[in-house]
């Protein structure tokens, strides 16, 4: 959505630093650690072959394990960051908006890294969207199957501004030519070390709805509310580990069993009482939580979304 700086912030009150603790308005009960952090997401696919080749040659993944109809794909020190689900002939991402995906997004580490990925998509002849949003410099793009996919690099938090209690955010144009340069010369080898999942973007039936269960429930601080349609959320005062908004309109539905999609998203907490504590948040506003091997447990947003939650080290 291209919603310049100007659109959201008018003549408003001179911005000021985001220092840390400044901005955001925190949940009234549970608050999720400041170290949480996303995993890998799980998407559903028509070809895996065909997607494998695609997140290999344009986003410089590698595959980690490889099954025959599954594949996780990572980055250079081997973090899992895309899990790909083959159902044969799923139906691709259409014109039509539906709730769910929006796009996913990889957090590369420094500036550099995006600029030598920039350069690289320019030699594939790649298409791709872009936006400067003040606090990160983001490139897009769709897989085989349509799915949404962010590519970012984040900006040094001393920059980060914010207006009240907001963080400033916005889809200003990118300076491409800057990134190419801040490169350097670096080539493109895939993924580079330290690459993590930085946010995830949902289609959503109602931000009021979105608010309760993400903020309240599970526990996000709101850092950007002014943005047209749209609530981001975010832990330990990052700008949002999720974005939700209510882009595909009134009336939109979740996609089918037999469609490409997003299956679930993964949010990492640090510690097993950290588990404990959003499971008692999440039951206490009557969402339901079922628990899975290996210290896990997955629950589901209001329109049906799975989201893992995993104790790390």
């Amino acid at each position: 959505m291209g919603t310049s700086t100007r659109d959201i912030f008018g003549d408003s009150p001179r911005p000021e630093p985001a220092e840390p603790g400044s901005y955001g308005e925190a949940p009234r009960g549970f608050r999720l650690p400041g170290e949480t952090r996303l995993g890998e997401v799980h998407l559903q696919v028509s070809d895996l072959a065909r997607s494998v080749a695609w997140y290999e040659e344009v986003l410089g993944l590698r595959v980690l394990r490889r099954e025959s109809a599954a594949a996780e794909l990572g980055s250079l020190d081997d973090r899992v960051l895309v899990a790909l689900h083959e159902r044969a002939g799923a139906r691709p991402a259409g014109r039509r908006a539906r709730l769910g995906l929006f796009h996913f997004a990889i957090l590369l580490p420094d500036r550099q890294s995006l600029g030598a990925f920039v350069r690289h998509l320019g030699e594939l002849g790649a298409q791709a969207g872009a936006g400067d949003h003040l606090v990160s410099e983001a490139f897009y793009l769709s897989d085989p199957d349509g799915l949404g996919i962010e590519i970012y690099a984040d900006r040094p938090r001393e920059s980060w501004q914010r207006v009240g209690r907001e963080l400033m955010m916005a889809t200003d144009p990118v300076d491409v030519r800057g990134l190419v340069e801040a490169a350097a010369g670096t080539p493109w080898r895939g993924m580079p070390a330290g690459t993590v999942m930085g946010h995830v973007h949902l289609h959503v039936g109602e931000l009021a709805t979105s608010a309760a269960f993400f903020s309240e429930a599970l526990g996000f601080d709101r850092t950007v509310w002014s943005y047209p349609g749209a609530l981001f959320l975010g832990a330990g005062g990052y700008h949002h580990h999720l974005g939700t908004n209510t882009w595909a309109g009134a009336g939109a539905q979740p996609p089918g069993d037999g469609d490409a999609r997003l299956l679930e998203w993964t949010i990492e907490l640090p510690g097993v009482a950290s588990l404990t504590e959003v499971e008692r948040s999440l039951q206490g506003h009557g969402h339901g939580v079922e628990r899975t091997s290996g210290a896990a447990m997955v629950t589901r947003d209001p329109w049906g979304l799975a989201i893992r939650l995993r104790p790390v080290a």
